[in-house]
């Protein structure tokens, strides 16, 4: 009996994926806001999450920035969300957050062209890549994750998603691969950062951790004032920036 419920236990596991997966990815951002005239940026949007939180925006009428390393594949993923939203104001400019020199460059350029930022969703990212230092030597997953992306925005947790973030670990890759089922896609990981940047009345929650559309648990020391207080000064003081 028991060999028999081992042998049923895939085709079980793969008949119930999608409602595991639903179950997952409760979060789901309902605001019907339009956003005609809102000028966004979003990092890394050439790609999984970010694609798909640009392509929401455009959607919605926003003129969108599409802020990434790589402009031609930002050039391909522009023509994409235009193609399929209607939206011709998709705009690729190049931003490498592990070189301050090409974020300093990203900022002026965006302020010689726009009065207005409106919504900014920091979301690139690496994780688990090898040893090695941006272009003003910091290590790379602090100097992009962190001190490249900057500490003034909400913070979120998509979830486990199916996207490129572990590109550089095979193993990682095996894993996302045989339970794919039950990971998020891209379109459900990105319903978190789309919550929190448009839905009305969240300025009084600036600050929270949000998962799932939701505030969700931080531990205590992400919730300590003096730690904080100090990371932002260590921040600032290597990035050669004014501290208040």
């Amino acid at each position: 009996m028991i060999g028999i419920l081992l042998l049923l236990l895939p085709f079980l596991l793969y008949i119930a994926a999608p409602q595991i997966r639903k179950m997952l990815s409760s979060g789901v951002c309902t605001s019907t806001i339009q956003l005609p005239g809102k000028v966004a940026v979003v990092t890394g949007a050439n790609t999984g999450i970010g694609k798909e939180t640009a392509k929401e925006l455009a959607q919605r009428g926003a003129r969108v920035y599409i802020a990434c390393r790589d402009v031609h594949k930002g050039e391909l993923v522009a023509r994409e969300i235009q193609n399929m939203t209607g939206n011709q104001q998709v705009l690729v400019r190049k931003l490498d957050l592990a070189d301050t020199k090409s974020i300093r460059t990203f900022a002026k350029g965006f302020l010689a062209e726009e009065k207005h930022l409106h919504i900014l969703i920091n979301n690139a990212g690496v994780m688990m890549c090898p040893y090695s230092k941006t272009a003003d030597g910091f290590e790379m997953h602090i100097g992009v994750n962190h001190l490249g992306s900057g500490v003034t925005t909400y913070s979120v947790h998509p979830g486990t998603v199916h996207s490129e973030l572990v590109r550089h670990s095979f193993f990682m890759r095996c894993m996302w691969q045989l339970f794919s089922f039950f990971i998020k896609t891209p379109q459900q990981g990105a319903q978190t950062s789309l919550y929190c940047a448009i839905t009305e009345g969240l300025e009084t929650r600036s600050g929270n951790h949000f998962s799932d559309c939701d505030v969700a648990w931080v531990s205590a020391q992400g919730r300590n004032e003096t730690i904080a207080r100090r990371l932002w000064d260590v921040s600032c003081d290597l990035l050669g920036i004014p501290m208040d």
